[in-house]
């Protein structure tokens, strides 16, 4: 491992995780309740923030598995993510134009930043194989969620001052502070990017001859990895209780703050709690590192998930500020290490030379499944008129993720990995 290549892959993750503190989970949801929906009936006004964010990664998981195997074909991974990452912090600077009753135009910018961030993380992840070894995979994966959040949470703690004390920056109120916090995001993570882009080099590959468009070559590959997909049994578990969880963890990231707004809770006292996870979650995503280590990541990563069902539980039954701290900082104690436990996990099994096209099914996973949790939420809120009962159903997801889990066995996914490279590396040659 360069130690410059892979500090300038967790700087990336160190810029672009503002959008998902300033924007999706923090400052962005209060705006949209209170500024863009104006007027609006307050439980809609909830639920068209969960439906924008069910279009947003039903979107995004149509365009990942593609991506992920045009890029393997075309060594082009880097060229990607900088395009979503260029339409990720150019729909953060437009959202500073958004005004009050602006809450379509506000959710299209949702939606198009959506893309930009999860569609480049698609690739940015793909890397995570190539600069890291078997041995240091988890420790690279968990620090750059760690370094995610003291870059996401460092933004949002200059956002919030901004917020809380416009008059000390010459900002005449608290929307235009906010307004300038979306632009903030897209400037954070432009100059965080560019080690990245400067330093990181994909692995050289020998190019088959291309007789296809690479859209065309992107779908039949898609298509062979999922007939393909049954050859790695333990992978194909994995995904599977990866899609269930992860849409629990996802929804809370993306409806908590809204939610909160929801039930008469002030926005200033929901940003600062999003502020209270972000630097909670630095030592902890840290730490779990070591837990996986000492443990092994699965056994880690399963008691992230019973926490976050106890997490849902408390959440029900919160009515006030006092209490949305304290499940702010239960949060910050597990989300950095069941996000990069799971990442670090699919890593190890995934194949050589595929790392982008199966990344792709990894983005796939994560993407179809965080369809089902904004939607839900949203369905149940609007049909009873309590979002109490949208938050308390996420808890299945949980529970189903932990069931399916405990049939994956690791080791033997690595080893399906390595037979499969191994015959794909004999077919190649024999072609030759």
């Amino acid at each position: 491992m360069k130690k410059k290549t892979a500090f300038s892959w967790m700087l990336y993750d160190f810029g672009n995780s503002a959008f998902a503190t300033t924007i999706m989970a923090a400052v962005l949801p209060v705006f949209y309740y209170d500024v863009a929906a104006v007027g609006v009936n307050e439980n809609l006004a909830a639920s068209f923030w969960g439906y924008s964010q069910s279009i947003a990664v039903l979107i995004v998981a149509i365009l990942a598995p593609v991506l992920g195997a045009i890029s393997d074909y075309s060594a082009a991974k880097k060229k990607f993510l900088r395009f979503f990452a260029y339409m990720g912090m150019i729909a953060s600077v437009l959202l500073a134009f958004v005004g009050e009753g602006d809450y379509i135009f506000a959710s299209i910018l949702l939606i198009v930043g959506t893309i930009g961030f999860s569609g480049g993380n698609v690739f940015y992840d793909a890397f995570l194989p190539e600069i890291a070894n078997e041995d240091e995979i988890d420790k690279i994966s968990t620090a750059g969620f760690a370094w995610g959040y003291i870059g996401g949470g460092l933004l949002l703690a200059i956002n919030i001052l901004m917020i809380l004390k416009h008059d000390w920056f010459g900002i005449p109120n608290a929307t235009v502070a906010s307004q300038l916090s979306f632009a903030s995001v897209g400037v954070w993570w432009f100059l965080f990017s560019l080690p990245l882009f400067k330093n990181i080099q994909e692995e050289k590959k020998v190019r088959a001859k291309r007789e296809q468009s690479y859209i065309a070559i992107g779908f039949t590959r898609v298509t062979s990895t999922f007939k393909e997909i049954k050859q790695y049994k333990q992978l194909l578990i994995f995904l599977l209780a990866f899609w269930m969880y992860n849409d629990g963890i996802s929804t809370i990231i993306k409806m908590a703050t809204i939610y909160g707004r929801d039930i008469g809770i002030d926005g200033n006292s929901l940003i600062a709690a999003l502020l209270i996870t972000q630097f909670v979650g630095i030592p902890f995503t840290f730490l779990f590192g070591g837990i996986a280590k000492k443990f092994t990541a699965k056994k880690a990563l399963t008691f992230t998930l019973y926490f976050y069902m106890g997490i849902v539980v408390l959440g029900y039954f919160m009515t006030s500020a006092l209490h949305f701290y304290l499940l702010a900082v239960c949060v910050g104690f597990v989300q950095g290490g069941a996000q990069s436990l799971s990442r670090s996990i699919f890593g190890r099994m995934v194949p050589d030379n595929r790392h982008a096209e199966f990344f792709g099914f990894y983005g796939i996973s994560s993407k179809f499944a965080a369809i089902f949790g904004p939607f839900l939420f949203a369905l149940v809120g609007q049909l009873t008129g309590s979002s109490r009962l949208g938050i308390i159903s996420l808890i299945i997801f949980f529970i189903g993720g932990i069931i399916l889990l405990k049939f994956v066995n690791v080791e033997k996914g690595m080893q399906e990995a390595a037979l499969q490279t191994n015959v794909q590396d004999k077919v190649e040659i024999k072609q030759k």
